[in-house]
């Protein structure tokens, strides 16, 4: 048995209260009226009385009132339903190169942003951490449940905000810390980069050894074709001092080689995405390998208890009803 509406159990509770302050005034309140058929005496059921108890009725009948609101039901049947859940960390490159506009319609950063963000949604049961890097690494969000919190993490993710470079070994080191100290059975990281390890003190291999020591499995993604990629400049006109912002072809340096070591030394797969459409299908093909499952227990059926203490608070408010109608004959 359960209740749908607990909350509204609390109608009882200010019904016994108004009765309470409803009998309290009418200890000292006068009838100035006169009785109808002589003394009051001769009466077996004085009107005043009457009155007294069809209150008390009527307030009695919120109770089950109350009861029926709360909707108790009863269970009918359980099912085991499976789930599936990994521990993941999200490895994400904002160096300076991410801002290269062959994404379209926006940058490399941001269709990745969004793409992660469609791949976390997809994935309910996980626990997920985000690392952000460039010249260095940090953690944005530690092992979580709560994807809206990590969304919103990696929604404010910005170009700039950490030295600029390409530090692969530190951003998959600190992933690999983040995964250390879980318990579950699967533990995975996915590295996304567009470009070559240029920066860091802690060389890419050796984090790759740290996380096959680990039990950590590596999917890489290199995100863009390399070479010659428009970038958006910014520069200050010496005339104006304004700041502009100019489009203009930049040399941008790649390692996939590097990056299918790192995935053939923790059991994982290197990838490469072009574009937002290669990108959305890779993360489509990891989340359909990542899976581990569980059994949980839900509630699926019930039956809706309510109606008997409907009718019970029906039938007092009635009984009050005719108890004041036929016996009473003093105002409320």
């Amino acid at each position: 048995m359960r209740l749908a509406h607990p909350a509204a159990l609390s109608l009882g509770v200010i019904a016994l209260l108004l009765l309470l302050i409803w009998l309290l005034r009418r200890r000292w309140q006068r009838y100035p009226f006169p009785q109808p058929g002589g003394s009051a005496s001769r009466r077996i059921l004085q009107p005043g009385m009457v009155t007294v108890m069809a209150g008390i009725l009527a307030a009695t009948a919120l109770i089950p009132l109350a009861l029926a609101l709360a909707r108790p039901q009863e269970v009918l049947s359980r099912s085991i339903e499976h789930a599936q859940g990994v521990d993941m960390a999200v490895v994400l490159d904002v160096s300076g190169s991410m801002a290269a506009l062959d994404f379209q319609p926006t940058d490399r950063l941001e269709v990745a942003k969004k793409t992660i963000s469609h791949f976390l949604d997809q994935r309910p049961h996980d626990r997920i951490a985000l690392v952000v890097f460039a010249g260095a690494a940090v953690t944005l969000c530690p092992l979580t449940l709560d994807h809206d919190v990590a969304a919103q993490l990696l929604d404010s993710v910005r170009i700039g905000a950490l030295p600029d470079g390409t530090a692969i070994g530190m951003g998959l080191g600190t992933a690999v810390n983040r995964l250390r100290k879980s318990q579950a059975k699967s533990k995975v990281i996915i590295l996304v980069t567009d470009g070559a390890n240029n920066a860091g003190q802690l060389d890419p291999m050796t984090a790759t050894g740290l996380a096959a020591e680990e039990g950590i499995t590596v999917h890489t993604i290199l995100v863009g074709k390399g070479g010659k990629v428009p970038m958006p400049v910014h520069y200050r006109d010496p005339m104006t001092g304004r700041e502009m912002v100019q489009t203009r072809l930049v040399e941008v340096e790649t390692n996939p080689e590097l990056l299918a070591e790192i995935s053939r030394k923790t059991g994982g797969l290197s990838f490469r995405a072009r574009d937002p459409k290669a990108l959305e299908e890779v993360f489509t093909r990891i989340d359909s390998l990542e899976k581990t499952e569980f059994k949980s227990t839900r509630l699926v059926k019930y039956r809706e208890k309510f109606e008997v203490s409907a009718l019970v608070s029906l039938l007092i408010l009635l009984a009050a009803l005719c108890l004041e109608v036929f016996f009473g004959g003093t105002p409320w």
